[in-house]
């Protein structure tokens, strides 16, 4: 699932190709990516027909248009969704092309940007925009702003903001974290708490701090709360730096070239192989339908604490999944306290 990386990579590709744009014609070539579209707001094409696209903005791993009309076009890119830029003249011989947008730029003319999606979990809608909740910029835009900036799409409006918004409260989220006895990756991945983290960068994260992903948040200290929002902005600003995280050809930038992220993981689908800091081999273990990441020696679970032990709830233990071991050198280190 693409996260803020991936999705940044997206937007700022995009944002010097659409903004100004005239959106010169629509083509709906598969009307399941209109799922998120309400009807009553109008036909999809007729309202985007002619319309000047203002900026693209994005928070967390949401990704918008707005519009000189007043609404915006939201593009979500679920599991598979990728946001081309075509020259006008391109074939347009992919066949999971769902949704073609018609560009007439003022200063690079005519462009085409294709939304394909093989697997049909992303989106298109137009939504109408609402003022954020706490007033301040809706998401991010780079150098770009105008009266849209302080609004933000009704489909994106429950999405907490995420860790490298200039507006992010980082007193709030500790205090979030100080209210949840639940296992401190879940909260990572809540995005009523924080956005557009997912479950790669998160395993990251908590490597990063020596931090079991199960470590009940309230038990957490505001120092290590800090610490571990520290690692989240270095690991997201590294996998932005290096174009996202790629394992397989759904995401690609706007041109089609991959992230190159996947190549500086320390624990995320290396089960098996050496702890880059100590030589422990990282463990896979299931977590909420998919898989968790981590090094057995440096990430602990502090002794007598347990998800769930504050509020007298049971929280089962994760599952180990066997992962053949590579062979590796021993990088020192030291195991985490506790």
């Amino acid at each position: 699932m693409p996260e803020l990386p991936e999705v940044e990579v997206v937007r700022a590709g995009l944002a010097p190709a659409v903004t100004g744009a005239r959106v010169a014609a629509v083509e709906v070539l598969d009307a399941r990516s209109l799922k998120r579209h309400e009807a009553a707001s109008g036909d999809f094409e007729t309202l985007l027909t002619g319309e000047r696209i203002e900026a693209a903005v994005r928070r967390g791993k949401f990704l918008w248009l707005p519009l000189a009309g007043g609404g915006a076009l939201v593009g979500h890119l679920g599991m598979s969704g990728q946001l081309l830029l075509r020259t006008p003249d391109h074939p347009g011989d992919d066949r999971h092309a769902r949704i073609r947008l018609h560009l007439e730029h003022p200063e690079h003319g005519e462009l085409r940007v294709d939304f394909v999606d093989q697997r049909i979990f992303g989106s298109m809608a137009i939504d109408r925009m609402a003022p954020t909740s706490d007033g301040r910029v809706a998401g991010f835009s780079a150098d770009v702003t105008g009266p849209w900036a302080r609004s933000i799409p009704s489909q994106v409006a429950h999405i907490a903001r995420d860790p490298l918004d200039p507006a992010f409260d980082d007193d709030g989220f500790a205090a979030a974290l100080a209210r949840r006895a639940t296992g401190i990756k879940r909260v990572l991945l809540d995005q009523g708490v924080v956005s557009g983290i997912g479950n790669i960068y998160a395993d990251e994260a908590l490597w990063a701090v020596r931090m079991h992903g199960e470590q009940p948040a309230s038990s957490l200290s505001r120092r290590r709360a800090r610490e571990l929002l520290a690692a989240v902005r270095e690991v997201l600003n590294r996998a932005l730096a290096e174009g996202g995280t790629s394992f397989d050809a759904q995401y690609v930038n706007v041109n089609g070239a991959s992230g190159y992220f996947a190549h500086s993981l320390n624990a995320y689908g290396r089960a098996g192989r050496p702890c880059p800091r100590c030589g422990t081999p990282i463990v896979r273990e299931a977590f909420m339908n998919r898989s968790s990441h981590r090094c057995p020696r440096c990430q602990r679970l502090r002794a007598g604490v347990r998800s769930g032990a504050s509020t007298g709830a049971s929280t089962p233990v994760a599952r180990v999944i066997p992962a053949a071991t590579s062979p590796g050198s021993s990088a020192g280190g030291t195991p985490a306290r506790g």
